[in-house]
């Protein structure tokens, strides 16, 4: 009988105690931070476009600080990536070039508008947040078509002039300075997200999104947490619009457009949403996969991106990331 009873008393010793993620850097997470620096000199020929793939990484990775972690759905997260871009190439065309300013200045803007359109979205649930950041969306869009004397309208927004970069590395046609810029700026963002959505902040904001109701009676004030998540997920898209703008010189219409943030949700549904790395992971295979079948089939390269968006939801459910856990998992399972 006391050898029934030491069981479950000892399973429960072995068991893992739950803890605050530790913050160390795995082997796996070093690798993947050292690949861009190989590929800088591996893929002189593609720098352009593997910047344009961190700069949509950077931009998903905001998207997913409010989905992922806070459970927010947008369908409008392009507006804060638009005031972003607009915001520094505004700076550029009338006469301020510097690109660490024109940074700060567009994530100032974009964490502003976050701030006073996140009460609004906070308020309701998922139905509700998703119409209202469709329509917050879609009247900046139109807001910026119709002032086409400060935006360019459909025409874009051309004759920007972007200064050297600390006054010395100025942003060449073979886009290396563009390169090594956007993966500074990405990696220095990943570790400041990184560590916030470890800390006690963070968990609370994945208490929210499992169950919202009870966390106040922990003593959690959950519009304003959802807000501050909100308002600096915006400032994150903001420094991604703006890094667009300035690596390309060109601020185009579409970049408010609503398209853009539809990709940026199909970006994490590839990548797999509250991991950081989906986001990462995503933007790598949807850029990647649109650059080779646009280059195969121009007229058709939607329908295989949706494709392959739908064998992921039916073979890699929780994204690329997920399916890649599950892998492991049965193979843990089969060499026990």
């Amino acid at each position: 009988m006391s050898i029934m009873n030491e069981a479950p008393v000892s399973a429960k010793l072995a068991a893992p105690v739950p803890r605050l993620a530790n913050g160390r850097w795995s082997a796996l997470e070093i690798a993947f931070w050292l690949l861009p620096v190989a590929a800088y000199f591996a893929f002189t020929g593609y720098l352009v476009l593997i910047s344009q793939i961190m700069i949509v990484a950077l931009f998903a990775l905001s998207l997913d600080l409010i989905l992922g972690y806070a459970g927010i759905v947008s369908l409008g997260h392009a507006a804060f990536f638009g005031l972003g871009a607009y915001t520094a190439g505004l700076l550029a065309v009338h006469g301020w070039g510097e690109p660490i300013s024109g940074l700060l200045a567009a994530a100032a803007v974009a964490a502003l508008f976050g701030y006073i359109t996140g009460f609004l979205v906070v308020r309701g649930q998922d139905l509700t947040r998703l119409m209202v950041t469709l329509g917050i969306g879609l009247m900046l869009f139109e807001a910026a078509n119709k002032a086409a004397f400060i935006t360019g309208g459909v025409d874009g927004l051309s004759g920007m002039m972007v200064g050297k970069l600390f006054g010395v590395f100025e942003f060449d046609l073979e886009g290396k300075t563009a390169y090594v810029y956007s993966f500074v700026v990405l990696f220095l963002l990943f570790v400041v997200i990184r560590r916030l959505v470890q800390s006690p902040f963070g968990l609370s904001l994945v208490g929210i999104r499992e169950g919202g109701r009870r966390m106040p009676a922990i003593g959690v004030d959950v519009n304003r947490r959802l807000r501050a998540i909100f308002t600096v997920s915006a400032a994150v898209a903001g420094v991604a619009g703006a890094l667009l703008a300035q690596t390309t010189q060109f601020v185009g219409l579409d970049v408010l457009s609503f398209p853009r943030s539809a990709e940026l949700l199909i970006i994490l549904v590839l990548g797999g949403t509250g991991r950081l790395y989906g986001a990462l992971i995503g933007a790598i295979v949807f850029m990647v996969a649109q650059d080779y079948i646009a280059g195969l089939n121009p007229a058709y390269w939607q329908f295989y991106i949706g494709l392959l968006l739908v064998l992921i939801v039916l073979f890699a459910r929780g994204g690329v990331l997920g399916g890649l856990d599950r892998l492991k998992q049965l193979f843990v399972k089969e060499k026990a």
